[in-house]
């Protein structure tokens, strides 16, 4: 069987930021949305291959009171990869600050935390997330334009207080590639649908992002490849 469009694409992140070496215990953050399935689904197949690196990988699905359940035909995907699937669940409200909103921003924390902790205590030294390329320029416009800051989500990312290293093998692929291989797959998708969701700024760095690129595969590389390709000598 041919090797998937996305499949290739993933590859190439993979292969360009070193993400998978011999030895790692890989664990993939699975939401439920067609990025980190389509994560899984590549996992599986990578692991089905003759050559490369030996590894392995699993997956888990943070359950909160707020989010939506896992549905069961995608956990029986994971199962036909050959991707352990597990559920932890935690009570984002109940760990809360008093005074404090919630939003977004805290669920994510506190999930983020949760996996984290999962990956230290069963021995993995990797976390996949499911962030792609328009996550990646999306979270570099919002930084430069809120906080005047030039930062994104890198694709590797080795933590300086925990033995655990975040990879992004999405990096190089963006939504409408990502789109069109779960809709061929006929993925089911669980996505969020909480009362306290707030991406407004997400939401208009989308759209500046669209603006800046007419939504073009090789402009949005292009911008990507510039972080990679800084003139200091030509910046203030």
């Amino acid at each position: 069987m041919a090797n998937p469009k996305l499949f290739r694409i993933i590859d190439h992140g993979v292969s360009e930021y070193a993400m998978i070496e011999e030895g790692d215990r890989i664990l993939i953050g699975a939401s439920g949305g067609k990025d980190s399935t389509a994560l899984a689904e590549y996992f599986g197949s990578l692991l089905r291959r003759p050559s490369g690196p030996r590894f392995e990988a699993a997956a888990l699905h943070v359950s909160t009171e707020i989010g939506s359940p896992l549905a069961p035909e995608l956990a029986a995907r994971f199962d036909s990869w050959g991707i352990p699937l597990q559920t932890v669940t935690l009570s984002v409200l109940g760990r809360l600050k008093p005074g404090r909103k919630m939003n977004c921003w805290w669920c994510s924390t506190q999930r983020r935390t949760e996996l984290n902790e999962f990956a230290m205590r069963e021995g993995y030294n990797k976390i996949a997330l499911g962030h792609h390329l328009d996550d990646i320029l999306e979270t570099l416009l919002m930084n430069a334009l809120t906080k005047g800051e030039l930062s994104t989500m890198p694709p590797r990312l080795a933590y300086d207080k925990y033995p655990i290293t975040i990879i992004r093998p999405l990096c190089f692929a963006d939504i409408p590639t990502i789109v069109r291989h779960a809709t061929e797959r006929g993925y089911i998708s669980s996505t969020c649908t909480c009362t306290y969701q707030d991406n407004s700024g997400r939401k208009e760095a989308r759209g500046r992002l669209e603006a800046l690129t007419g939504g073009r595969y090789d402009e949005k590389r292009k911008l990507f490849e510039a972080l990679r390709n800084v003139k200091t000598d030509y910046l203030p």
